[in-house]
C-alpha cells in the first residue's frame, strides 16, 4: 500500500537523496535508451543493417554491397548522451577492436 501525503514529494515537498538519485538515474536511462533509438534509426536510414549486441558496444553496424550482398564495412557502436564516460568494458572492447565507434548524441529527443 503506498502512503500519500500533503507534504510529500507527489506535490513538489522536499525528496530524499535517495529518490532524487534515483529519479536521475531514471532520467540518465531514458535519455540513453533514446540516443539509442535514434542513433539505430540514423544507421538503418544511411543504409546499414543493425543488430543489437549489448555487451561492450551497443549495436554491430553493417553495409552491404547492393547487388552482390557483400559485407563492405562492419562496426562496433557504442552510443553516449551527454557527458556519459564509457565503461571499463567499453574501453577494453574499444581497445581491442579497430572497428570500434562511439556515436555521441547530444541532445536526443523523447
Amino acid at each position: 500500500m503506498t502512503k500519500i501525503s500533503l507534504f510529500g514529494d507527489s506535490w513538489g515537498g522536499k525528496k530524499s537523496r535517495k529518490q532524487k538519485k534515483r529519479e536521475t538515474l531514471e532520467d540518465n536511462r531514458t535519455r540513453g535508451r533514446s540516443a539509442e533509438r535514434q542513433a539505430a534509426v540514423s544507421s538503418y536510414m544511411n543504409g546499414y543493417e543493425v543488430e543489437r549486441t549489448g555487451h561492450g558496444s551497443d549495436f554491430r553496424i553493417t553495409k552491404r554491397e547492393p547487388f552482390t550482398g557483400k559485407v563492405i564495412e562492419r562496426k562496433l557502436v557504442e552510443v553516449k548522451s551527454g557527458k556519459a564516460k564509457l565503461s571499463d568494458l567499453q574501453r577494453k572492447t574499444k581497445k581491442k577492436k579497430s572497428n570500434y565507434k562511439v556515436d555521441r548524441v547530444d541532445h536526443p529527443v523523447f
